[in-house]
């Protein structure tokens, strides 16, 4: 699906997947009940045995059920690679409070820089699934770099450099981990396999109630507003960093705020 329906409000979304499942079944209700009028097609149609709605349901389910499990899944790592980078970061910046004010400095510096690329280039990209498969980040890979360049006076300073070196690096790691999740989504047969069984099952419904209109079209209507439902759960979770239903930077730009804060107190003693 575009990035324009993913990036609708979440009202937007449902209006756009009801007013669809609802145009397809009622087309689907106009042709079979017309062709229900003659003779021949009317016999056919009351031939369908309504013994096969069940399973057509019951599959329906199942392929509904097997796909909303995958979109969850890439949206709760979504946020567990968020959360995990900015608790890195947080790490970071508390761990160097304890290393000389310019050094402590810089690395915060060098922190919000990275958090203010996240923001301002990686979530966009992200959004719309065009962010490529990353690099280091710059700032990240200065602040690695800096804090290997240390040299620690005693254990006390070398612990907190190592501790510095594996928060930065699982910050990075995370980086990748997000930016990869971003590129995911339920594949274009999947959605195909899903809509068309969808499809397959109102029209199954229409012939079977095809010498009733009434019950065929609450039954169509019942059916159609599940399918809806059902498409809407999957739409709403598919981009992970798309929509209403995403992980979004805000996490990041706590951990931003709170070390801009921590660098200023420090700056009068510097």
């Amino acid at each position: 699906m575009s990035d324009w329906f993913h990036n609708l409000p979440l009202e937007g979304m449902a209006f756009c997947v009801l007013l669809a499942a609802y145009l397809v079944s009622g087309g689907i209700y106009l042709v079979v009940t017309r062709l229900a009028l003659n003779e021949r097609a009317g016999r056919t149609f009351k031939a369908v045995s309504p013994g096969m709605l069940p399973p057509l349901g019951i599959i329906f389910g199942l392929l509904a059920g097997f796909i909303v499990a995958e979109a969850w899944n890439d949206f709760e790592r979504a946020k567990v690679a968020v959360a995990t980078e900015a608790s890195a970061l947080r790490a970071v910046a508390l761990l160097a409070e304890t290393l000389p004010v310019d050094q402590k400095t810089r690395i915060h510096s060098l922190i919000n820089r990275h958090i203010e690329e996240a923001v301002n280039q990686d979530w966009p990209a992200m959004r719309h699934q065009r962010a490529t498969f990353p690099t280091s980040s710059t700032a990240l890979f200065k602040a690695l770099e800096g804090t290997l360049a240390l040299k620690p006076t005693d254990d006390s300073q070398r612990m907190v450099q190592q501790e510095i070196v594996k928060a930065l690096r699982m910050a990075q790691a995370s980086r990748i981990q997000r930016i990869v999740i971003s590129q995911s989504g339920i594949s274009s047969v999947e959605w195909v396999v899903i809509l068309l069984q969808g499809v397959c099952a109102l029209v199954a419904i229409a012939m079977v109630h095809s010498d009733n209109r009434l019950t065929c079209a609450i039954a169509l209507t019942l059916f159609a507003t599940g399918f809806a439902l059902s498409v809407l759960l999957i739409s709403s979770y598919n981009h992970p960093f798309s929509g209403d239903n995403s992980a979004d930077s805000d996490i990041l730009k706590q951990v931003m705020t709170s070390v801009s804060a921590a660098t200023q107190q420090s700056g009068p003693k510097k």
